[in-house]
């Protein structure tokens, strides 16, 4: 896939839904990180709360061109600001450095990643001491001390490092019997076919599930070495990018052992599957198997959290076990905010983003894994079986898709926007609008499951179409229908 023309000057240091990303060597360059890692540090240590008298910051990196090598260089200015950092010894999923953060008491982490973004591209996360994404009040003091110009002099030195996978899969098995799992696998007859796009999650469920699962072909990876290129695509777990492990699921299930696909985004913090039948599964798929087996096999407490783009089969799912569900605006910070003021059973987006009540208030698509598997062992039947069953059973058979429409400029933007505020339309590709939802961005339902959203990102002249329907045909008419009103603006 060609990539966009890159940028010849800079964009101004801002952080988005989750960190600060830009074009490597563009936007982030040493001389750029270095005073917004002491921003981040002094802020953290600024911050903290009450009792927390850590002076310790984890840094953890992916495995993207030069991220370990930045890694070790903000150690530097985690130094300047008086804090004493500590590195990751090898790349690991984001949510390994989460763990590290509260295992550990320390004072948060700062992540060297660009998550799914394409190739390309660098960035910078920042997690606090609670094991999840700082909020954006945060990141806006960040920037804050950033506009200030204070000057923190970075200190070289040697850096203290440790073994941040080792400890995280040693989390993770300690919260889950993955032993168990494997067992429950080879009983099924089920193998595991995993694709972490080359990312920093490769290594991770095969070390989960051991040795023994890895040498009978319960579990295997594809795509695991290092690749800073990631094959030539984003590492976002979306079905354009996964031919391979789809076209490897159906291989071995036609050759009689059945299989199914899990796959991870570049920094391990998004997850997405591939049935027995070779069928891409999202999390508005996945997010209802979680609701049921968490809910309904596990009994555990805790309302239900989806984004106002999330299939309504998690509605469903989860009123059909007496749940509540929350509907929240796009991003897995307000569904994070959540978990941490009150009890959740399970909160996740549409993007690939699911976290647990039980685990951290932060995206962990490996522990994910864990727990689809075990949804799986536990209803005895594949994935493909299992979700139709839940649609059969709560009424939720649809389609979904998502489309993203580049407008021409910010212009056209404007006047969409205008358009979809003062006058939405009455009705979608001949069917009559029943509701209008502005959560975030406009949403038209035309009925049970059925209903188109539109939602412009944040700061470019980008649409973003999300349609849910009874058929993929009709998937396809209402986006067509859309992308033509779009583009007559």
């Amino acid at each position: 896939m060609a990539s966009a023309p890159l940028p010849l000057e800079a964009a101004p240091i801002a952080f988005g839904t989750d960190g600060w990303r830009g074009i490597l060597g563009v936007d982030i360059t040493v001389e750029r990180l270095l005073p917004v890692a002491a921003a981040a540090a002094r802020e953290l240590a600024a911050s903290a709360p009450a009792g927390l008298d850590s002076r310790e910051v984890v840094i953890g990196y992916d495995r993207r061109f030069l991220a370990p090598e930045l890694a070790a260089a903000i150690a530097a200015a985690v130094r300047g600001a008086d804090l004493e950092p500590l590195l990751a010894d090898s790349a690991t999923p984001t949510p390994a450095s989460s763990w590290a953060v509260v295992e550990r008491g320390a004072l948060g982490a700062l992540v060297i990643t660009a998550s799914h973004n394409p190739p390309e591209w660098l960035g910078l996360k920042i997690k606090g001491p609670f094991g999840g994404s700082v909020e954006g009040d945060f990141t806006k003091r960040v920037e804050t001390r950033l506009a200030a110009g204070g000057i923190t002099v970075p200190i070289p030195g040697e850096t203290p490092r440790f073994d941040a996978m080792g400890a995280y899969v040693a989390g993770l098995r300690a919260k889950v019997d993955t032993d168990a799992l494997a067992r429950g696998l080879e009983r099924l007859g089920l193998r595991v076919i995993v694709d972490p796009m080359h990312g920093s999650a490769a290594g991770v469920l095969p070390a989960l599930l051991g040795a023994a699962a890895v040498a009978s072909g319960a579990i295997e990876e594809i795509r695991s070495q290092r690749d800073p290129l990631f094959g030539g695509n984003p590492p976002e777990p979306l079905a354009p990018y996964l031919q391979q492990l789809i076209e490897a699921v159906r291989v071995s299930t036609a050759a009689g052992k059945p299989a199914m696909g899990i796959v991870f985004d570049g920094d391990g913090d998004r997850i997405a599957a591939v049935d027995e039948r070779g069928r891409f599964c999202s999390t508005q798929l996945l997010m209802p198997l979680f609701i049921d087996h968490l809910a309904r096999a596990r009994q555990l407490p805790g309302s239900v959290i989806k984004t106002v783009s999330g299939s309504d089969l998690m509605q469903l799912v989860a009123e059909n076990l007496g749940r509540e569900v929350l509907e929240m605006p796009v991003g897995f910070k307000y569904i994070a905010a959540e978990m941490l003021a009150g009890e959740v059973l399970v909160g996740g987006e549409e993007s690939g983003g699911v976290g647990f009540g039980m685990h951290l208030p932060e995206r962990d698509a490996p522990f994910a894994a864990l727990l689809l598997i075990e949804a799986l062992v536990e209803g005895g039947v594949p994935l493909g079986e299992r979700i139709d069953e839940l649609q059969q059973r709560c009424g939720g058979a649809a389609a979904y898709d998502r489309l993203d429409l580049r407008l021409p400029d910010m212009a056209a933007r404007t006047r969409l926007e205008q358009l979809l505020a003062a006058t939405p339309p009455s009705e979608v590709a001949g069917v009559a609008v029943q509701q209008v939802i502005r959560t975030d961005g406009v949403k038209l339902r035309m009925g049970p499951s059925h209903w188109l959203m539109l939602r412009f990102s944040g700061t470019e002249p980008l649409l973003r179409l999300y349609c849910e329907a009874p058929n993929q045909e009709r998937v396809d008419e209402v986006l067509g229908w859309a992308r033509q009103l779009a583009e007559s603006i």
